[in-house]
């Protein structure tokens, strides 16, 4: 007998997250459709609608996002419609369908300035409209779709797209020495395991109706700061034969940018071990495995 095809609609395909989802390990008869933007305008409730009609969705991951942070600060309307508007549709059609919706979400939705490890039920309080506009899909998400995870998770790093690694790994090709933040803290997390996270969830959804719900969050286990992030980037890739720079550790205030970040953005993970039986993985070994990768096979 043939396998029941399990579709699933995955949003943001070309992005870091959305690569990894493509490059999962799923269990035989699931499906993914990853439109294009093009494909798929997440604005336009009407061709959302359409495509539901068409395909008999299992489950919808929703990690498409505007991730410009800077530019969020001038383009209020653009990060809006793609983080609340997007998710608000999606809600609905998914509502609509009986079906659970996953979204992804981000630390920019606290002000860093607590001294511990976020919990989901802590206070929120974005610095800047990309935080903004992500807890406003955050919100649409939960009151449209009751059967939704939101998944927040922070300092996503990957072989593609552009990320710090990639960028720390750039500029020491032409410079000895890479100036670097050393004030602002949080754990760098593989978009390789968020994606394997996305895909526990969403497949415990799909086979329990009354699988947990609610927001979680998600990163790799332990922290350091960007400029220690960037010394063991540059360790393991000099181990590899790569490129290296010394790091000078700056504050915030020596490299001013139109969005505040975060100073804190230390995630717990306690609750999606509880409830999802997920154990993040140290963020030293996410790391080694992605310079190792890019440096197999550098990637633009």
């Amino acid at each position: 007998m043939a396998e029941d095809i399990v579709d699933i609609l995955v949003t943001g395909g070309a992005g870091q997250v959305g690569r990894e989802l493509a490059r999962t390990s799923w269990p035989g008869g699931v499906c993914l459709y990853m439109p294009t933007r093009s494909e798929l305008d997440l604005g336009d409730a009407d061709a959302v609608r359409a495509l539901f009609a068409a395909t008999p969705f299992k489950a919808v991951i929703n990690s498409g996002a505007y991730t410009a942070v800077d530019k969020a600060e001038s383009e209020v309307a653009d990060a809006f419609a793609a983080n609340a508007m997007g998710p608000a549709i999606l809600a609905e059609v998914t509502k609509a369908a009986g079906i659970p919706l996953v979204q992804v979400s981000t630390d920019y939705v606290f002000d860093g300035l607590g001294e511990a490890h976020y919990a989901e039920s802590d206070p929120v309080g974005p610095l800047g409209v990309y935080g903004a506009s992500k807890l406003a899909g955050e919100v649409a998400v939960r009151t449209g779709n009751p059967r939704s995870v939101v998944l927040r998770t922070a300092w996503v790093l990957s072989p593609h797209r552009a990320n710090f690694l990639k960028t720390m790994l750039r500029l020491a090709a032409d410079r000895p020495l890479v100036r670097v933040v050393d004030d602002q803290t949080g754990s760098p997390t593989s978009a390789r395991d968020i994606a394997d996270t996305l895909a526990t969830i969403t497949l415990k959804m799909i086979a329990d109706p009354e699988a947990p719900t609610g927001v979680y969050h998600f990163v790799n286990a332990g922290s350091t700061t960007w400029a220690g992030l960037a010394r063991e980037i540059f360790t393991l890739s000099a181990v590899l034969g790569g490129p290296s720079a010394e790091v000078e550790g700056i504050t915030t205030a020596q490299y001013p940018t139109p969005a505040l970040r975060p100073a804190n953005s230390r995630l717990s993970t306690f609750k999606i071990t509880r409830d999802y039986g997920v154990t993040p993985r140290p963020w030293q070994d996410a790391v080694a495995e992605i310079v190792a990768e890019l440096h197999q096979e550098p990637t633009p």
